[in-house]
């Protein structure tokens, strides 16, 4: 099984002949490759796992996975799993619409 997260590109660059993105998910940011989708631009939503993006989604199915992944959070919480720093966790799951 594999679990990704969505993300919205915000810059594309090759780093030593790798295509690579920095991703924003709500107000935290991460490198990754976009080798598996490199017909990926600015401002598209693709899912991450791993370091890769591996596919690109439409910014609604994007929205629906972060309040389905907010959701997880919440009851896992409640049910008193450790879900490290939540605070954090939910603002990395906050959608990004700029």
């Amino acid at each position: 099984m594999c679990l990704a997260v969505p993300g919205k590109v915000v810059e594309i660059d090759d780093a030593g002949g790798l295509l690579m993105a920095e991703i924003a998910y709500g107000p935290v940011r991460n490198r990754v490759c976009l080798e598996y989708v490199p017909e990926a631009v600015i401002g598209d939503f693709v899912m991450v796992h791993a370091g890769f993006a591996i596919s690109i989604i439409d910014p609604e199915e994007a929205k629906k996975s972060l309040a389905a992944w907010r959701h997880y959070v919440e009851v896992a919480s409640r049910a008193g799993v450790d879900v490290g720093d939540k605070d954090a966790l939910m603002r990395s799951l906050e959608e990004d619409d700029g």
